[in-house]
């Protein structure tokens, strides 16, 4: 019988599974493989077996980078032995995913459309590799050509101007709005590199304690900030220990139910956790289009959004995990919800990030969302948050948890975010101010690390926002021996800036 006053549409997580295969372990598993066991295990977790998977009328997939395909829920099912009525997949990109899937769920539940769901993913970088490079066949399952029911936004990340000066993947924009973080705070390049430093610290020793975690090994600030052989230098100010791992085998899966089918299944009210509020938002899509590139009202109003649903504060909230792609992520979105980055009493991760647990493709936060549901189990009086963020800080999902039953029935919200725009001025020429920078590395010839190109973001006497790609010497030596951040400068061309 349901606890009184339980509307019995309620969502309920009952089941969290996860599975790591790690490097150097028999076999090459693919994406479906690992997705199907972590639900297995989910399913286990629950206590019904395998008795609610096969029972799923709806499958919600996070989308494989390491293998694409077009309905990874069709394929599991199969594997499972289940027959949804319904299969789902987020879009191609977004680490946002999770938390998107686990509202679509949640809120499909809630009206009465769905009793018991799955939500899964997994991703097998570490497989795929090892199998090319011993020029093994993989025999991962295909898939005929399909277009399933996608979930999200497939929008292309990147504007022209951005596209021009090299910014084609997310260590550089991450590290373009890092430098931009670090002169809003004021602080000097030591000064931050400490305070990332501490940080990523902190994830490393969470994940040292997570058993599903691709690295679980502590590590101090100065092994994660200094440059060394297996540590290369990639985007100033980023060496390879400060950004996503996304060189692993790992699934994670999770058994959403309504109060009533999860009381009908007979599973144990200790197995029960509550989705309390779950919002999504968006920012200005492009970086450079954004009025400070080193803040994130989406977040801040994703999070107000999901938080007031639940009848909280974040002051009430003690389990946290913020989405760790990269140190300013973390930093953009405690700020955002209120918190403090180095609050001992509230780690800012229940897994250790992505650098560490694993940067598990589009899939992280589903791992997250698996662990949470172990901790507050342990802990039914505590709240949980979690968040997920797809590109550059641009798609979020944040998500309230908790043992305790919610004040009312689930809703999923997609947040106002307020209008926050710059204009960008592509082409410009003549006197600008240097706002953010970031250097680029390569390997050179004799293995080492050698800068490739500086991109600068600078703004015009009118505030508008100009990129500009210079490989030149002399701009680059000004921005690895010194520190360029409020330098005035001529701009002559979309490669070429003299620093004044």
């Amino acid at each position: 019988m349901l606890p009184a006053g339980m509307d019995p549409r309620t969502p309920v997580l009952v089941g969290a599974g996860q599975v790591v295969h790690r490097a150097g372990e028999p076999g090459l598993p693919g994406p479906v493989e690992l997705a199907a066991e972590s639900l297995r295990r989910a399913g286990a977790d629950s206590g019904s077996g395998d008795r609610l998977l096969r029972s799923a009328d709806l499958i919600a997939a996070v989308a494989p980078v390491s293998k694409p395909y077009a309905d990874l829920g069709a394929l599991v099912a199969a594997e499972l032995g289940a027959t949804p009525k319904r299969t789902v997949q987020s879009a191609r990109f977004g680490g946002d995913a999770p938390q998107r899937l686990l509202n679509t769920v949640a809120q499909a539940i809630a009206d009465g459309q769905s009793e018991v769901a799955l939500i899964t993913g997994a991703e097998a970088v570490s497989s795929w590799n090892a199998a090319k490079r011993a020029g093994a066949q993989l025999d991962w399952p295909e898939q005929a050509e399909t277009t399933g029911e996608i979930i999200g936004s497939e929008r292309g990340p990147n504007s022209d101007m951005e596209t021009a000066a090299g910014l084609w993947g997310p260590v550089y924009f991450y590290a373009l709005m890092e430098t931009a973080l670090r002169a809003r705070l004021g602080l000097s390049e030591a000064e931050h590199r400490a305070r990332i430093g501490g940080l990523w610290s902190r994830l490393s020793e969470v994940a040292a304690r997570n058993p599903y975690a691709w690295m679980p090994t502590a590590q101090s600030a100065a092994e994660l900030t200094t440059p060394s052989a297996a540590n290369r230098m990639v985007s100033t100010p980023y060496p390879k220990l400060l950004i996503a791992n996304l060189t692993v085998d790992l699934g994670a899966g999770l058994v959403v139910c309504s109060a009533a089918a999860a009381d009908a299944a007979g599973v144990p009210r200790d197995r029960w956790v509550f989705p309390h509020g779950g919002a999504t938002a968006t920012d200005e899509w492009f970086v450079t289009e954004r009025a400070d590139m080193s803040v994130s009202p989406a977040i801040a109003a994703a999070g107000q959004a999901a938080l007031g649903h639940a009848g909280i504060g974040i002051d009430d909230v003690s389990q946290i995990d913020l989405y760790s792609c990269f140190p300013v992520a973390v930093q953009v979105a405690a700020e955002a919800l209120g918190l403090p980055i180095d609050d001992p009493a509230r780690p800012l991760s229940v897994t250790g990030g992505l650098t560490f647990a694993g940067g598990a493709g589009n899939n992280y936060t589903t791992h997250s969302l698996a662990t949470m549901v172990g901790r507050l189990r342990e802990r039914p009086d505590d709240y949980g948050l979690a968040t997920a963020l797809g590109w550059y800080i641009t798609k979020h999902g944040v998500g309230v948890y908790s043992a305790k039953p919610p004040a009312r029935l689930f809703r999923s919200i997609e947040a106002e975010v307020p209008a926050a725009r710059r204009e960008v001025a592509p082409g410009y020429t003549g006197p600008a101010t240097v706002e953010t920078y970031t250097v680029a590395y390569r390997k050179s010839r004799d293995g080492g690390d050698e800068p490739e190109a500086v991109v600068i973001s600078a703004l015009n006497p009118a505030g508008a926002r100009i990129l500009v790609r210079a490989s030149d010497a002399g701009t680059v030596a000004a921005c690895t021996d010194g520190d360029p951040i409020g330098a005035p400068a001529e701009i002559t061309a979309a490669d070429k800036l003299t620093l004044l």
